[in-house]
C-alpha cells in the first residue's frame, strides 16, 4: 500500500503539532529569533536613519554645487562671463538648477548719506536672481527674498555680516540704505550663506533695477549650478565649454565639494557596517532555530515513534520537523521586523532624524532567517526520520 501524501494544508497542520503543543517553548524559541532579527532590523535601519540625516546634513554643505566664474584672458586682463552664460549651463542635462550674481562695479552701500565715500567697510552690491537663495541653500533671518515684483524696484536684501555692519536689526518699512548712490529699500536679511560666503558682506539687488539704475552691463560673475549627485564629475567637466563656449579656457570652474567625498566615503563605511552586523545577527537566529529543533526531536522521540508505527513515512517525519523548523522562524522573522521597525521609528523621532527603515532589510531579513531555519531543521529532520518505530517507543 502506498502512504496517503501529505498535502501542502496537512503539512501545515502537521508542522504547527509542536508549536501548539508547546507554546511556552515555541514562544521562547520565537523570541529568540524575533530579537536577533529586531536587532538587525533596528541596526539597520538606526544606521540608515542616521545615514540619512548625514545625508541631508552634508546636503546643506553644497554636496552638488559647482560654481563657474570668469578667469582672466590670454593678455592678463579679467575674463567676462557671456550674458547668456546661465541659459547655456541650463542646457546640462545632468544639471538641476542654475542661478546667478553679477558685481555692480563702482556701487558702494551706505547706512546714510552723511557717511564719507571713502567709508565704504568692504561692503559690495550684487545683482541676483529670484532664485538664487533656493540653490544656494541661503536662509533668512528676517523680512522676504526679492520676488518678481520688488527685483524690478529700488529693494535689496542684505547679508549678514553687512547689515550687522550697517547697524541694522530689525527691518521696517522705513529702513533704506544708500546703494551706488540711490536709496534702496530694505526689504529681508540673509543668514551666513555657508555655501555663498561673498553674500555676507553684500547688498543684493534685483537683475533688473541693477541694470536701470545702478548701470550694471548684465554679466554674471558667479553662476552657482546644482547638478544630479551621480554625474557632478561629469557636469564639472563640461561646464566651462557650456559658461563660455567661445573661450572655455577663461571660465574657472570650481571642483566638487569635499562634502561630496566624505558623503560617499561614508556610504562604504555604512554599507560594510551594515552588512557585517546583518550576517551576525542572522547566524545567532540559525544556531537558536538548530538548537530549538534539536531538542525537540529529543524530546519527541516517542512522538516520532508513533507515527512510524501508524505508516508515516521518512519523508513525512522529515518534512513534519522541516516545517515546524519554517514556521519557527517565520514566527520569530515577522515579530522581529516587527520589532526592529517599531524601535528605530521610535529612536529616530526621539534623535529628530528622517526614520528610514529599508525594505531589504525587513524582506531580507525574513528571508534569510527562512533560508538558516530551513538549514537549521534539516539535521534534526533527518535525525528523526531516521530514527526506527520500535527504538522511538522504547524511548523514555
Amino acid at each position: 500500500m502506498r502512504p496517503a501524501r501529505l498535502r501542502p494544508r496537512d503539512v501545515v497542520k502537521v508542522g504547527a503539532v509542536g508549536l501548539r503543543t508547546r507554546p511556552l517553548r515555541a514562544f521562547l524559541s520565537a523570541l529568540g529569533i524575533a530579537i536577533g532579527i529586531a536587532s538587525m532590523v533596528a541596526v539597520v535601519g538606526i544606521s540608515s536613519s542616521s545615514r540619512a540625516e548625514l545625508d541631508r546634513t552634508l546636503a546643506t554643505l553644497g554636496t552638488n554645487l559647482l560654481t563657474v566664474s570668469p578667469g582672466s584672458t590670454m593678455t592678463g586682463d579679467d575674463a567676462k562671463l557671456p550674458l547668456d552664460a546661465e541659459a547655456m549651463v541650463t542646457r546640462i542635462g545632468p544639471v538641476e538648477s542654475v542661478s546667478s550674481i553679477g558685481s555692480v562695479a563702482g556701487a558702494k552701500v551706505y547706512r546714510s548719506d552723511k557717511i564719507p565715500e571713502v567709508e565704504t567697510g568692504g561692503l559690495e552690491v550684487f545683482a541676483v536672481r529670484t532664485d538664487l537663495r533656493t540653490t544656494v541653500a541661503a536662509k533668512l533671518r528676517s523680512g522676504t527674498w526679492l520676488n518678481g515684483a520688488t527685483s524690478t524696484y529700488p529693494a535689496t536684501v542684505l547679508g549678514a555680516s553687512a547689515a550687522q555692519q550697517l547697524g541694522i536689526g530689525r527691518i521696517g518699512p522705513d529702513t533704506r540704505v544708500l546703494v551706488g548712490g540711490e536709496w534702496f529699500t530694505v526689504v529681508g536679511v540673509l543668514q551666513p550663506a555657508a555655501l555663498a560666503p561673498e553674500l555676507d558682506s553684500a547688498a543684493l539687488v534685483g537683475w533688473q533695477v541693477a541694470q536701470s539704475e545702478l548701470d550694471f552691463d548684465g554679466h554674471p560673475t558667479t553662476v552657482f549650478t546644482r547638478a544630479e549627485k551621480s554625474a557632478v564629475q561629469d557636469v564639472r567637466d563640461v561646464l566651462g565649454a557650456s559658461a563660455h563656449p567661445e573661450a572655455p579656457n577663461e571660465a574657472e570652474v570650481s571642483r566638487p565639494s569635499d562634502a561630496l567625498a566624505a558623503e560617499q566615503a561614508a556610504g562604504r563605511a555604512f554599507t560594510g557596517l551594515l552588512l557585517g552586523l546583518g550576517a551576525v545577527a542572522l547566524l545567532v537566529g540559525g544556531v537558536g532555530v538548530a538548537n530549538t529543533m534539536v531538542i525537540s526531536v529529543l524530546e519527541r522521540r516517542s512522538e516520532i515513534g508513533l507515527r512510524r508505527s501508524l505508516g508515516a513515512t521518512r519523508g513525512q517525519i522529515r518534512t513534519q520537523f522541516l516545517a515546524e523548523s519554517l514556521l519557527l522562524s517565520a514566527l520569530g522573522g515577522l515579530g522581529g521586523a516587527v520589532l526592529g521597525s517599531g524601535v528605530t521609528a521610535g529612536y529616530a523621532v526621539y534623535q529628530g532624524w528622517p526614520a528610514v527603515v529599508p525594505t531589504w532589510a525587513i524582506f531580507g531579513g525574513i528571508g534569510a532567517t527562512l533560508a538558516i531555519g530551513a538549514l537549521a531543521g534539516l539535521y534534526p529532520a533527518v535525525r528523526a526520520s531516521r530514527l526506527s518505530p520500535t527504538e522511538a517507543l522504547a524511548a523514555p
